[in-house]
């Protein structure tokens, strides 16, 4: 880094969860125990940070630092004591040196980047940690570099692996770091760069000035150039050897243009053989650090050496190399890729091998990937001198990065498409993307500009596109919770109405690349969305039926999941849950199919919300457990905070207040930054629901009133209607009862529009809460029957029926009317375990032990304090069961079985899987004899 540049490096502790985790387990055990662990992972991902974490927490005894190498190891403060051993010091001698420094106390060693010691001081080692327990209460705690295999001393280690930071974890240390005053697009381009890599990430901030942190100067390209990733690497890269230079260079140049970590062992060797022709062919049993060899297939133990190794190469070799594999994979018939490895050996400006580099991409008859189309793009533009057609090329590779989910490598690739000027149209295509891009990834309100932007700069050439454009800018505004920009962006005349172009296609976002996109002759689903969204949102849903209702019926046969998730977005409009379901099963099936990964956490958004919708929360809870970590992988915070969203709703009920409200701040965290009003609704909605199912009216209409009373902070106009039942209960407990009355006219006019199939028992229900004891009898059987006859159509309803049935039931208890009571509430129970609701199963067990009934045979004594998940839990574990077993078989989480196992100890105040055991038998025993 520069003088003028100011930025903070805090020391880094790696391993925030699992790994340290895992080396706080070493240091409680070693309390009374001799144990051991192996901490390995690529360079620069803190192995020696996370030992001086250790060495600086360990306060029970003697931290002793040990090495082979000369000078003290690195993970040694100044004036700690360490310990050297030579080749001649066996794993005898080495245990009487930990004899000696342990005494009485406990012993903790630290042996940093032991791969580097000798064979022999290795062995000494391995020989000493196999008997640690004759040294007294000793602790080993070994790293070793991840570039390379695990050594066969060590190979009987526990193994902890270092991996590289998630996205928010880089994002938090490069804030941190830099005081957050790094530009967006530098942050982007740094984060996508570094990997995930800390120190690669400290190692890239330190090459900027100031002028180029804060984007006033262009940043140095490449970014992460030789000597920054050698700094990085270290001692990995230390080679003497031609013959492995060339194989290490050879591997690291096919890799490229692989779809995996590896290569082709046999491609390697041939294209090796090519760029040394008189050399002999090189021994592969064992493959030469720092590569790996598995099922003919060569790669590097660590992308980062990988890199370093590519980026260290002399330009002439690299080329030289890229040739060698062009024309084997040419004899191969492997196209694409042939035509990325030729352009590679270009050296400049080169008009035909970029055409024809662009056209390969452009193919749908080439079996090809998104991140092997994206580069290809990338290297056509880079090839090409044209600025309107490098335009062009960049914004498709950014196109193809979206779709593979990497919106951390389209935004450098969008920047560059939009750095010189260009015609409307081609300006146009990069704003559509990077509207895309935001969209998933970043404040909606930039995306709905930059879309608006290209339905504009779009429509006089490309009107289909325009209308994909100013259907994502209403897909923006809705997220947003702004109705008016909603209409506004749904209404904008592109040009598609004039001229009789409804039929023209027009490739859903991302649908295909950008050059040389195929024709679609089918009538186009953009422009029924557009009309459908539009109707529902005036209200008229007759007029919307039309246009939905086709979408609707092309998930039946077609087969691109744009048009499948615009199915399924219609069925939701339209009530339709069943066929929402259907259709993104359909969608989530295509996307996995085609590789676009991009589109897998919308189709289980769409498939979480139709769960939910129908009342089976824990079908929605898998679909957004498997959405939230679509999302992480691809990069789509804003799609994470939606499945976040839903996990809280579905938490809210299932007895999960915890986790309920860790996946209602996870939500707003990222909501309130990114103006996501509809996943804010549902997380505050979420929140509402654990104060009511806690028996706090009061909070929830508090904060549910916010939601839904009118006024400027209402919630989103989508959702807050949905809550209006809660609230309802909510205000009518808390004695608010007026307010409650407020809503009804416009959750009435909700329940006449047609498009939620419970609204109007809700509604019965909401007035029967409301009324007097004369006509509070006959509500709350109307809006039993209603459920009833609209049971089908709902999916079942199940929850919402229970919840009718248990308020009729408390209505009755009140009005002494026990018998009838007692028969709504062993409904409502039965509804409640049906849909694993065991917040409202609980509430209607309380309602029965003050009848004096019991709410389950089979649950006497002890166990009726446990909800039914509670006692599901509980029998598989007095079978014996562990909690990854007990997981496996009630499709749950292992973190879910932990925290329910947790309540059932302190609800019977039991200390132990036997003393658990022991209650179950006695609890069922009373039960089947009374």
């Amino acid at each position: 880094m520069t003088g003028d540049t100011t930025t903070r490096t805090p020391p880094r502790i790696p391993g925030d969860s699992a790994q340290r985790r895992a080396v706080d387990a070493l240091l409680d055990r070693l309390r009374t125990h001799s144990t051991a662990l192996l901490l390995t992972g690529e360079p620069g991902l803190g192995r020696t940070s996370l030992l001086r974490w250790a060495a600086g927490s360990f306060t029970a005894g003697t931290v002793l630092h040990l090495t082979a190498c000369p000078g003290r190891p690195a993970a040694a403060p100044p004036g700690s004591p360490y310990a050297r051993i030579t080749d001649g010091t066996g794993a005898e001698a080495l245990l009487d040196l930990l004899r000696s420094a342990a005494g009485e106390r406990p012993l903790l060693v630290c042996a940093d980047d032991a791969h580097r010691w000798s064979a022999p001081a290795r062995a000494a080692l391995a020989g000493a940690a196999e008997r640690l327990d004759t040294a007294g209460r000793v602790g080993l705690l070994v790293t070793a570099a991840g570039h390379r295999a695990v050594d066969p001393e060590f190979a009987r280690l526990p193994l902890v692996r270092l991996d590289p930071l998630g996205p928010s974890q880089a994002a938090a240390l490069l804030d941190e770091v830099t005081d957050g005053a790094a530009d967006p697009a530098v942050r982007d381009e740094l984060l996508a760069e570094a990997e995930g890599n800390p120190a690669l990430l400290l190692a890239l901030l330190h090459r900027l000035s100031s002028a180029e942190l804060h984007g006033l100067s262009p940043l140095p390209r490449p970014p992460a150039d030789a000597a920054t990733l050698a700094r990085v690497a270290g001692e990995a890269l230390t080679r003497t050897d031609p013959d492995t230079q060339d194989l290490l260079l050879t591997v690291a140049a096919a890799v490229r243009a692989s779809d995996g970590a590896d290569a082709d062992a046999a491609l390697v060797l041939r294209a090796l053989g090519g760029l040394r022709p008189t050399a002999p062919a090189p021994v592969l049993d064992p493959p030469p650090e720092p590569l790996a060899l598995t099922d003919g297939r060569l790669g590097f133990h660590s992308d980062l050496v990988r890199r370093a190794v590519y980026a260290g190469a002399e330009p002439g070799r690299r080329r030289a190399a890229h040739r060698a594999l062009a024309r084997e994979l040419e004899a191969d018939g492997r196209r694409l890729p042939a035509l990325l490895h030729r352009a590679w050996s270009l050296a400049g400006p080169a008009p035909g091998p970029a055409a024809r580099l662009a056209d390969g991409a452009a193919d749908p008859a080439v079996a090809a990937s998104h991140r092997l189309r994206s580069l290809a793009y990338t290297r056509a533009a880079e090839l090409t001198a044209d600025l309107p057609r490098r335009a062009q090329r960049y914004t498709a590779a950014a196109e193809q990065a979206l779709l593979e989910g990497r919106p951390d490598r389209a935004r450098p690739l969008l920047a560059e498409a939009r750095a010189a000027a260009v015609p409307a149209a081609v300006r146009g295509r990069a704003e559509l993307v990077r509207g895309l891009t935001e969209l998933g990834d970043g404040p909606v309100g930039d995306a709905h500009q930059s879309l608006l932007l290209a339905a504009s700069l779009l429509a006089p050439d490309d009107p289909g596109q325009a209308a994909t454009a100013t259907l994502a800018a209403a897909d923006a505004a809705w997220a947003a919770g702004d109705l008016t920009a909603c209409l506004a962006a749904l209404g904008h005349d592109t040009g598609r109405e004039a001229g009789n172009a409804g039929d023209r296609p027009a490739a859903a976002p991302g649908a295909s690349p950008a050059e040389g996109r195929p024709r679609d002759t089918q009538p186009d689903p953009v422009h029924h969305h557009r009309l459908g969204l539009r109707a529902v949102l005036e209200g008229n849903l007759a007029r919307a039926a039309g246009p939905l209702g086709h979408l609707v019926g092309r998930a039946h046969a077609d087969h691109r999941p744009d048009v499948l998730l615009r199915s399924a977005a219609a069925a939701l409009l339209l009530g339709d849950v069943d066929a929402a379901r259907r259709a993104g099963a359909r969608a989530l099936a295509a996307a996995r199919g085609l590789g676009s990964a991009a589109l897998v956490p919308q189709a289980l958004e769409y498939l979480a919300y139709a769960e939910l919708r129908a009342g089976r929360h824990a079908q929605a809870r898998a679909h957004a457990e498997e959405g939230l970590r679509a999302a992480r992988r691809t990069g789509q915070r804003n799609a994470a905070a939606h499945h976040h969203a839903v996990l809280a709703l579905a938490a809210s009920i299932e007895e999960e207040p915890d986790a309920a409200e860790h996946h209602v701040a996870a939500a707003l965290a990222t909501a309130r930054r990114h103006g996501l009003v509809q996943a804010a609704t549902l997380a505050e909605w979420a929140a509402a629901r654990v104060d009511l199912g806690r028996g706090r009216p009061l909070d929830a209409a508090d904060r549910l009133g916010l939601l839904v009373l009118p006024g400027p902070r209402r919630g989103h106009f989508a959702v807050w209607r949905l809550a209006v039942p809660c609230f309802v209960e909510a205000a009518v407990l808390a004695g608010r009862h007026q307010d409650a009355r407020t809503v009804l006219e416009d959750f009435a006019e909700w329940a006449a529009f047609g498009a939620d199939p419970q609204a109007d028992a809700q509604l019965a229900r909401c007035h029967a809460l409301l009324a007097p004891p004369d006509r509070a009898d006959g509500l709350y059987r109307r809006a039993l029957a209603l459920h009833d006859d609209t049971a089908g159509a709902a999916g079942g309803g199940d929850f919402e029926r229970a919840r009718t049935a248990l308020l009729y039931g408390k209505w009755l208890r009140r009005r002494r009317r026990p018998r009838e009571a007692r028969d709504r509430l062993g409904t409502a129970l039965a509804g409640f375990d049906r849909c694993g609701a065991g917040v409202w199963a609980q509430q209607t067990r309380g309602e029965l032990r003050a009848l004096g009934a019991a709410s389950h045979g089979t649950e006497a004594g002890a166990l009726t304090r446990l909800t039914p998940q509670q006692l599901r839990i509980a029998r598989y574990v007095a079978q014996g069961a562990t909690n990854r077993e007990v997981a496996l078989s009630l499709a749950v989480s292992t973190r879910t079985v932990d925290y329910h196992l947790r309540k059932v100890f302190a609800v019977l105040g039991v200390r132990s899987r036997v003393e658990l055991a022991r209650m179950v038998e006695q609890a069922e025993k009373a039960a089947a004899h009374p």
